[in-house]
């Protein structure tokens, strides 16, 4: 019986010690570093709504970066950030971060923040997207370029929507001013 109540202690033990390693951080006590090389702090994100969207330059998606702009354009008074973590894990980024903010500046106008490339799946997933896929009510892997997640000024993932949503799709459109209108609590 004693031994029964050592295992069932270290048990515990052990569940506890996992548990805290694999606790997820708050959106705000993430970091990347941006196109330059320069890390952000994503505590400047607190208080606002963010859209996070993993892009490519050579996608069928890649105008979206242009209805991005404009959304980001029309919202960022309010409180809105979109910011872009470029992926090659589909084979379709192949610039380097000075390419990458050329063609976008160029090609679609985008002023909001672009981040360094990233891996969005597999083993070297970045923290961010460790995070955005464990907090979203729809698990698993990224499934391809312009997937969209939506984090709340509380930094909850209140939403993740398909390449195929558009940045101006009415779903996504409501599903930001709603939470442009939620007050921080």
């Amino acid at each position: 019986m004693r031994l029964l109540a050592v295992l069932f202690s270290l048990f515990l033990v052990s569940n506890a010690a996992l548990a805290s390693e694999t606790k997820a951080p708050k959106f705000s006590d993430l970091e990347a570093a941006n196109l330059k090389g320069e890390k952000v702090s994503f505590k400047t994100y607190e208080g606002k709504v963010v859209l996070v969207v993993n892009t490519a330059s050579k996608c069928g998606y890649t105008p979206q970066y242009g209805g991005l702009q404009k959304l980001y354009d029309k919202y960022k008074d309010r409180g809105l950030v979109v910011i872009g973590f470029p992926s090659d894990d589909f084979h379709q980024e192949d610039l380097d971060g000075q390419g990458i903010s050329k063609f976008c500046e160029l090609n679609y106008g985008v002023k909001f923040p672009m981040f360094k490339k990233t891996h969005v799946n597999g083993n070297e997933r970045h923290p961010v997207y460790k995070y955005l896929v464990a907090n979203s009510s729809k698990g698993g892997d990224v499934q391809w370029n312009f997937e969209k997640f939506l984090v709340n000024r509380r930094g909850e993932v209140i939403g993740r929507y398909t390449s195929g949503v558009t940045p101006t799709d009415g779903e996504l459109t409501k599903a930001i001013e709603s939470a442009l209108a939620d007050a921080k609590t």
